[in-house]
C-alpha cells in the first residue's frame, strides 16, 4: 500500500528548501516591488541617488577602518601593529571625508569606476581571445569591449558626470533586482 505522503527526509533536499521558498512567495513580490519604487525614485533624482551611493560607500568604510584599527591592536605582537593601525586610520579616514564631502568623493568613486571598468573589460577581452579555440570566445571578447567602452565613456565624462553616475548605477542595480525578486515571487507561487 503506497503512502500519499513522504517523509521530508526522503525527499531530494533541493525540494525542501523550494517548498520553503515557496510559502514565503510574497515577501519576495513586495520586497521586489519595494526595490522596483526604490529604483524608481533614484532614476528620478540621479544626484541624490549618487549621495546616498558615497554614503553607503563611506560607512562600510569607517566599519573596516574600525575593524582593523581594533585588529591592529590583537596582533600587536606579531610586529605589523603599525600597518595595521594606519590601514584602519586611512580607511576610518576616507569614510569621514566621504560624508563630510560627497560632491568629491563621488568625484574619485566615479573616476575609480571607470578605471575598474576599463581594466575589467582589457582582462575579459584578453581571457576571450585566450580561449579563442573554444566555443562562444567571442561572447567573452564583446563582452570585454563593451566593459571597456563604458569605462571609457565615463571617463571621458569625469568630473561633470561624477554627480550622476553613481546614482545611474545604483538605480539600475535596485530596478533590476526589484524585477527578479518579483519574477522569483510569482515563479514560486505557481
Amino acid at each position: 500500500m503506497a503512502t500519499t505522503s513522504e517523509h521530508p527526509a526522503d525527499r531530494p533536499r533541493g525540494l525542501g528548501v523550494i517548498s520553503e521558498l515557496r510559502s514565503k512567495w510574497g515577501w519576495f513580490v513586495a520586497l521586489g516591488i519595494l526595490m522596483l519604487i526604490a529604483g524608481l525614485l533614484a532614476m528620478l533624482n540621479l544626484f541624490l541617488a549618487t549621495v546616498v551611493s558615497v554614503f553607503y560607500v563611506g560607512a562600510l568604510m569607517l566599519i573596516a577602518g574600525a575593524f582593523q584599527v581594533i585588529h591592529a591592536f590583537g596582533v600587536a605582537s606579531w610586529g605589523r601593529f603599525a600597518w595595521w593601525l594606519f590601514s584602519g586610520i586611512l580607511y576610518a579616514l576616507a569614510g569621514i571625508f566621504a560624508f563630510m564631502n560627497p560632491i568629491l568623493a563621488s568625484a574619485v568613486l566615479t573616476l575609480l569606476l571607470a578605471a575598474a571598468l576599463v581594466a575589467a573589460g582589457v582582462i575579459r577581452i584578453w581571457i576571450g581571445f585566450e580561449h579563442r579555440p573554444e566555443a562562444n570566445w567571442g561572447w567573452m571578447v564583446a563582452a570585454g569591449v563593451v566593459t571597456t567602452l563604458v569605462g571609457v565613456i565615463i571617463a571621458l565624462g569625469w568630473p561633470v558626470n561624477s554627480l550622476f553616475v553613481l546614482g545611474i548605477f545604483l538605480a539600475i542595480d535596485l530596478l533590476f533586482q526589484g524585477a527578479t525578486l518579483t519574477t522569483l515571487g510569482f515563479a514560486l507561487k505557481r
